[in-house]
């Protein structure tokens, strides 16, 4: 799957994505909402750090609530699936979705335990390549290294802003899984592949 610091990379980034879920009257508030929101993430986890750090599985639950409403998983894992989504069975997708949201949330907070102060600059929002889409552009920092770029493609479909794909350094997060799972699929089948993310899941319980 992706490695380890692009995780962590993603972690950083998509802590400024927990917003109200309103309709932005103006693309560039959406940058200033995304600076204010990301503020008080990390200053709530700084508060919690020690209670974290004695009990990590406590970051799974701020991950769910805060972040984890904000993205399409349904539409990630479609677009992550590509043609085998048609493939599968109404409980088949289901359970896809639910899979894979778990395993992007525990990478996820596992990954922004590893946060240690790297900056965040925040970047003019873009329009999207379609109506109802915005690209949300940043950029981690760290000393003494080159600035990786970090874009989420996000859609309002009536019901507020949602991430359907992140971008790390011009590599997207789905097509990445997309290749891993049409690979799984090709050896285990769909049904394999739903078994896969249940152990992933199983396996990084605490």
């Amino acid at each position: 799957m992706i490695q380890r610091r692009h995780f962590l990379i993603f972690a950083l980034c998509l802590l400024p994505l927990a917003w109200s879920g309103n309709i932005l009257a103006a693309q560039d508030e959406a940058t200033a909402l995304v600076q204010r929101t990301a503020e008080r993430m990390l200053k709530t986890l700084e508060a919690r750090r020690g209670e974290v750090e004695r009990n990590p599985s406590l970051i799974y639950g701020m991950v769910e609530t805060t972040v984890a409403p904000h993205f399409d998983f349904e539409r990630i894992t479609q677009g992550a699936l590509g043609q085998s989504w048609r493939q599968a069975t109404p409980e088949q997708q289901r359970q896809l979705v639910n899979g894979f949201k778990q395993v992007l949330i525990r990478t996820y907070a596992r990954s922004l335990l590893s946060y240690s102060g790297e900056e965040i600059r925040y970047l003019p929002v873009k329009p999207g390549s379609r109506p109802s889409t915005v690209t949300v552009s940043t950029e981690v920092r760290e000393p003494g290294a080159t600035p990786i770029p970090v874009d989420y493609r996000m859609h309002n479909s009536g019901g507020g802003w949602k991430v359907y794909d992140v971008v790390i350094n011009n590599a997207s997060l789905v097509g990445n899984y997309r290749s891993n799972f049409a690979n799984e699929i090709r050896q285990v089948g769909i049904d394999g592949l739903v078994a896969k993310l249940s152990d992933m899941n199983t396996q990084g319980r605490d």
